[in-house]
């Protein structure tokens, strides 16, 4: 029963609960808004390496909230690790996953950022945790293929060959909108059987 309540998606009224919370003074300025928590989730759940609880919530926030109160930190809590889960459950269950964001880089202005540019720089920060244990693996080429949509997308990378990929508007539509099929063969390429991959 408490695995079903965990594996339990968030219903709209509980995302926007969690929103609210992120954008409130309790939080640091630099703690990761709900676009970039998913992106995190998604590569905590993927990651070969399991990162703490502890960890990862102190990192998401960037130190620790101003909880009002004991009963209101059991609450986000219990909504971050509810989204965790079932972020993790629809990679195990291969179930297409459900972006919060559209698939593209573009933006109305130059000015703004693409809202899948921070899901991706997110989603490197919790890559970056492990670093090794990610690209030190025995398919390590295979890891950085799948990723390269990531990378692109997160415009964290100086290398001259991301930089006329992100140029090209068509590549990169096409890469970004493959991200969310490439998070499961990532997923399968760390954790399921040989048999299965």
């Amino acid at each position: 029963m408490q695995n079903a309540m965990l594996n339990a998606p968030l219903t709209d009224a509980e995302l926007d609960e969690l929103e609210a919370f992120m954008f409130s003074d309790a939080v640091s300025e630099d703690a990761l808004d709900l676009i970039g928590t998913h992106g995190y989730m998604c590569a905590l759940n993927i990651s070969p390496v399991k990162i703490s609880e502890k960890q990862w919530l102190q990192e998401l926030f960037d130190g620790t909230p101003e909880y009002s109160s004991e009963t209101e930190k059991a609450r986000i809590e219990d909504l971050l690790k509810r989204l965790y889960f079932s972020i993790g459950s629809d990679l195990y269950n291969d179930q297409d996953m459900l972006m919060p964001c559209e698939l593209t880089l573009e933006t109305e202005s130059d000015e703004e950022q693409a809202d899948l540019t921070t899901w991706s720089q997110s989603f490197m920060e919790a890559v970056f945790l492990k670093e090794d244990e990610w690209f030190n693996h025995q398919a390590e080429e295979e890891v950085a293929e799948l990723m390269l949509p990531i990378m692109i997308a997160s415009e964290l990378f100086e290398d001259p060959e991301f930089a006329k990929m992100r140029e090209d508007q068509r590549l990169c539509d096409e890469m970004c909108r493959n991200i969310p099929e490439l998070l499961i063969d990532l997923y399968l390429l760390f954790h399921a059987p040989a048999d299965k991959k």
